[in-house]
């Protein structure tokens, strides 16, 4: 007589009680989510609208969004993608208030990456002159004219690949740091990539944020630049947020990329062990003699769906309008902030492009209703008010503790 065997289900056979919690008796595979409460397959289409419902319903940051997720979001109907991050945004910020920030080349050309967006590279014929350091003293003036006129933050930026082996730059840099935070005003500075120690000396001299994009996709990005890994770019954002540096990290769209390199770009930045305190989006401005200098413009809905996407997946996190935005008509401007941006770079220039003027931006403010963001409303500021609160309920902790 043929022995029997006993065969087990699968699904009995699995002990521990998250797993019984999802799994079906006499089930050998499991291919398809169950909801843990109703104990019902999730058909794909109700799965997809939980990603948005989830991402429009937070009640904060996440950072461990899948690449899958992003793209459900981004690639949701535009009107209905722009309506939800309108609300999430709402919800998170005042949509009145628009942070002003300033940016200055302090040091122009002369760079050594070959980032083919770039006039500042010494690889290419722009016509741009490489000139040295600024003075402290003239940045400072800079950043009294920026204050004067309604700007929070300043920021600073050199072109040159890195910090090495420029230690009297790096005191001169640090003495402008403190001086514009002595003006009441955050400090931002883009210096290229900047190791542990710099980091701390860039924290201690009062530095309020970092920028360091890492322009697109991981995949588009060595089409774009070769001369500085993706890896390397995290690597300076993983030594400024653990100096306690606010990192300012975007990208820049109209490479020659793709949607999906538009969905890498957010998803590399949001699934940071934290989300930026700023992510600036920038449109490609196209300059000639560069690689890129005969590339067509961006589309505007790209653009948006990008902020709109971003606000959904890192909804503490400001979005700043910056470069290319001298392109927009003052409409598709207010389109960005009602979709989350809140943050714009204003007054005489970028680094090496056309920027709006401050009398322009007061303009369109006092059009729509919009205002300057107050100090005490950065999310620096925020967090130093949060940290104070918290500080205080473990000093009145202890001392209930030893009384």
């Amino acid at each position: 007589m043929a022995q029997r065997t006993l065969v087990r289900p699968i699904g009995l056979a699995l002990n521990s009680a998250r797993t019984q919690q999802f799994v079906r008796p006499f089930s050998t595979v499991l291919d398809t989510p169950i909801d843990p409460k109703t104990q019902q397959v999730t058909p794909p289409t109700a799965r997809k609208s939980l990603v948005f419902e989830d991402a429009v319903n937070a009640a904060g940051p996440r950072t461990n969004w899948t690449r899958e997720e992003i793209a459900e979001i981004y690639n949701t109907p535009l009107i209905k993608l722009t309506y939800a991050a309108a609300s999430v945004h709402q919800r998170f910020h005042d949509p009145a208030a628009i942070q002003m920030c300033t940016l200055m080349n302090i040091k122009t050309g002369g760079c050594s990456e070959d980032c083919s967006y770039c006039a500042q590279s010494s690889r290419y014929d722009t016509g741009l002159k490489a000139t040295k350091l600024s003075s402290v003293e003239s940045v400072l003036e800079a950043a009294r004219v920026a204050k004067e006129n309604g700007s929070s933050r300043f920021c600073m930026g050199a072109a040159w690949r890195d910090m090495r082996g420029r230690k009297t730059n790096l005191k001169n840099i640090k003495a402008m740091i403190t001086g514009v935070r002595e003006m009441g005003m955050e400090a931002c500075v883009t210096l290229g990539m900047v190791d542990a120690e710099q980091a701390k000396e860039l924290k201690q001299a009062g530095l309020t944020a970092y920028n360091h994009n890492v322009d697109t996709s991981r995949e588009h990005y060595p089409s774009v630049i070769t001369t500085r890994t993706y890896d390397e770019r995290l690597k300076t954002i993983q030594n400024v947020q653990e100096a306690g540096i606010h990192v300012c990290t975007g990208g820049i769209l109209g490479l020659g990329e793709k949607a999906k390199d538009h969905v890498g770009l957010v998803h590399t930045v949001a699934t940071l062990p934290a989300h930026p305190e700023s992510f600036p989006v920038n449109a490609l401005v196209p300059i000639k003699g560069t690689p890129l200098g005969e590339t067509q413009s961006v589309s505007f809905d790209a653009i948006l769906r990008t902020i709109a996407t971003a606000r959904l997946v890192m909804p503490k996190t400001i979005i700043r309008l910056a470069a290319g935005r001298h392109t927009m008509r003052e409409e598709k401007q207010i389109m960005c902030f009602q979709a989350g941006a809140n943050a714009i770079f204003t007054g005489e220039k970028m680094l090496t492009t056309a920027c709006n003027g401050w009398e322009e931006d007061k303009a369109m403010f006092a059009r729509w209703g919009l205002r300057p963001m107050a100090m005490e409303e950065t999310i620096g500021e925020v967090s130093k008010a949060e940290n104070v609160v918290v500080e205080a309920v473990k000093e009145a902790e202890q001392a209930s503790a030893t009384a």
